[in-house]
């Protein structure tokens, strides 16, 4: 997918792990564009070389070829700034509450600002705004223990104590496993809220399609290594037989609005979404409605 103004632009990444005669390639000929200010999705089954991409997206992994420019510094260069990138591209992984250390909420968001050489009433200011945007109001939350929080509220910290370094890449690397229902929706509503009003750019691995589906505007699809897809949910979803392949699956809403278009709902091409499903069902009945008026008129 080309895009307009990307913020990180890939081409013919590869890396390989182990020099010799055991080297193992995690990546081979990856070329892909994010672009600013998006939420992209990063799917595939486990070991298809989701989480070492990302790992170079801010430097802690470096390309074995190819190149990679993540918001206008060139990685693969010699001497690139990989303090500078890891600076603008903030990460959080699987189980993010692990990196919770402090003794409380307020010390353990201001953290990372301090490491960064803001002032600590610099840094201060950064994490208070930072837990208002994740929806943790300092008054109540700022002077509490980490630890005393629930799951989803401890991802919450986490993420903004990433959100406190202002970071134009926020690279979400399967962060609401082992969330129920309830925690996950609270968490994706900040990332989404996170995104509308600082811009940030969404970069999300998971290896749940209907979490995606909601989510992202673009998905890359990596098998064993490989860039195989890169499109909107829609396009993807579409290409049923390719996912199987991929040991994929459309999420069970693509897969019940086919249905329907079978069954002569009348649906359009292209719905991911229970929202896009109601507004569509919505159209389709007032059309109908309509209809059965100007037949009785007659």
């Amino acid at each position: 997918m080309s895009v307009s103004d990307p913020i990180i632009s890939a081409r013919d990444l590869s890396h390989t792990y182990l020099p010799g005669p055991l080297a193992r390639p995690a990546l081979v000929g990856v070329s892909l564009q994010i672009a600013r200010g998006s939420c992209a999705a990063i799917v595939g089954v486990t070991g298809s070389g989701k989480s070492t991409l990302v790992q170079h997206f801010n430097g802690l992994l470096r390309p074995s070829a190819g190149s990679l420019t993540v918001d206008g510094v060139d990685l693969a260069a010699p001497g690139a700034d990989v303090r500078a990138v890891r600076r603008r591209v903030g990460m959080l992984f699987q189980s993010p509450e692990a990196q919770l250390f402090a003794p409380t909420v307020l010390a353990d968001v201001m953290f990372g600002p301090r490491q960064a050489g803001l002032p600590a009433a610099d840094a201060q200011a950064r994490a208070l705004a930072a837990l208002e945007q994740v929806g943790l109001a300092p008054r109540e939350y700022a002077m509490r223990a980490p630890f005393g929080l629930s799951g989803g509220q401890m991802r919450r910290v986490a993420l903004a104590g990433v959100l406190a370094l202002d970071p134009s890449v926020l690279v979400l690397d399967e962060p609401t496993v082992g969330l129920d229902a309830l925690g996950r929706a609270e968490f994706y509503a900040q990332v989404r809220r996170a995104q509308a009003e600082r811009g940030v750019t969404v970069v999300l691995v998971s290896h749940d399609m209907a979490e995606v589906a909601a989510l992202a505007g673009q998905l890359l699809v990596l098998h064993a290594g490989r860039l195989v897809a890169d499109g909107t949910p829609a396009e993807l979803f579409a290409r049923a037989a390719d996912l199987r392949a991929w040991g994929l699956a459309a999420p069970p809403l693509a897969e019940l609005l086919d249905l329907l278009r079978a069954a002569g709902a009348g649906l359009p091409p292209g719905l991911h979404t229970v929202a896009g499903a109601a507004a569509a069902l919505a159209d389709r009945y007032e059309e109908q409605r309509k209809g059965r008026r100007e037949r009785k008129r007659k």
